[in-house]
């Protein structure tokens, strides 16, 4: 162990690298007799696996029963800055990546990071682009805005709505998104669905977006992480969709200059310029289908490159959902009440299939009552089949 520890101070590390690990220095003081217990078999030679060992180690290898109480948080700490030297050095490494090393990146690392439920995700807000945000019912206006809820039908929303970006602290961007959805769509009307996205276009977005936070947000400013939420799913190849957690970090792995949560300017001058300098994001169009599919979503795909590990994928809100225990408290509905509108389109979805037969198409308005009234679609379509099928 104490030959792993000190491993980094003889690789070449960049000025991040080297203040990650004396920052991870910090908390290894706390735990060194717990970690010298701890048997070593891989000594990596490069910092990025460097991370990746000593983190393994510490959640899986060290001894909770040793620990003191008041060595829990350096432990935490530890692994928390393991995973921020993870990220930066994913980041860094994916700033020079050609299309083929970006691309089988996100392939080997699909698993962890729930590549499958994230293109569905992106596939599903792809299909809602016909939509505004006025004519989309609320489920999907939460879809598209990045906040999970008990709205969400697993049978119907077959991912968590929050990959790349979780909007659900942002209360006011939400409160006014209900309210006012039409101001949302004048915004995003400025950024088209195809060809190039230029400065101008991003620049009206940004002042029609910025405007109604000031019109109607007695004074509360506009929030850019929940715009580069909107931006990104309008248009994945071009926008990344950001978080304050993920800012820091993105900014270390990319070498551009740290900002904040209203500077719209440093979010396209140093972050967008970026990535479009990237190899991989002025790749061709491949002919591969499922390169295809990665390279229209390019640059909201950038989020693979943070860490993950064995439990992020099986943390997803919509696995959460589909798989919780069923509690019935006598007295007490627990069902989520629908709008006719929502359990009409939730319906008219699930009926979109080719293998629905006729009769099922005939009993329609059964079933958005059934759906209405707090019966997941699939089970009142379940229901149906074993009466009438």
């Amino acid at each position: 162990m104490r030959k792993l520890l000190t491993s980094p101070a003889q690789m070449s590390l960049a000025h991040t690298e080297h203040a990650i690990y004396e920052n991870a220095l910090q908390y290894v003081a706390d735990l060194a007799l717990n970690l010298m217990a701890v048997k070593v078999e891989n000594r990596p030679e490069d910092f990025l696996s460097w991370c990746k060992e000593l983190h393994h180690l510490c959640k899986h290898k060290v001894n909770m029963d040793l620990l003191e109480p008041a060595q829990l948080r350096p432990l935490k700490k530890l692994q928390e800055t393991l995973e921020s030297g993870i990220s930066v050095c994913q980041l860094k490494m994916m700033r020079i990546a050609p299309w083929p090393i970006f691309a089988n990146f996100i392939k080997e690392n699909g698993q962890l990071q729930a590549l499958e439920e994230r293109l569905s995700l992106l596939t599903y807000v792809n299909e809602l682009k016909t939509k505004t945000f006025s004519e989309m019912i609320e489920e999907d206006r939460l879809t598209v805005a990045g906040k999970h809820g008990a709205m969400h039908d697993v049978s119907i929303y077959t991912f968590d709505v929050e990959w790349f970006g979780s909007t659900k602290g942002a209360k006011t961007f939400h409160s006014l998104l209900s309210s006012n959805p039409e101001k949302f769509d004048e915004a995003l009307a400025h950024i088209p669905f195809e060809g190039e996205v230029s400065y101008e276009n991003y620049q009206a977005f940004v002042t029609s977006y910025i405007n109604i936070f000031a019109e109607l947000a007695e004074g509360e400013k506009a929030p850019l992480m929940a715009a580069t939420r909107l931006l990104a799913m309008r248009r994945p190849d071009q926008f990344v969709a950001l978080t304050n957690n993920k800012l820091s970090n993105v900014c270390q792995g990319l070498n551009i200059t740290k900002f904040n949560n209203q500077d719209f300017a440093a979010y396209w001058e140093e972050l967008i310029m970026t990535i479009q300098s990237c190899t991989w994001f002025k790749q061709a169009e491949p002919s591969d289908e499922d390169e295809l599919m990665l390279w229209n979503n390019r640059a909201i795909l950038a989020d693979l490159f943070f860490f993950a590990d064995e439990s992020m994928a099986q943390n997803s809100n919509y696995l959460r959902m589909r798989d919780k225990p069923k509690k019935v408290k006598i007295g007490v509905s627990r069902t989520v009440k629908r709008t006719k509108e929502s359990a009409e389109s939730i319906v008219d979805k699930a009926l979109a299939g080719d293998d629905i037969p006729e009769y099922l198409l005939d009993m329609r308005n059964s079933l958005v009552n059934s759906v209405k009234d707090g019966k997941p679609v699939d089970k009142a379509i379940s229901l149906m089949r074993s009466i009438f099928g």
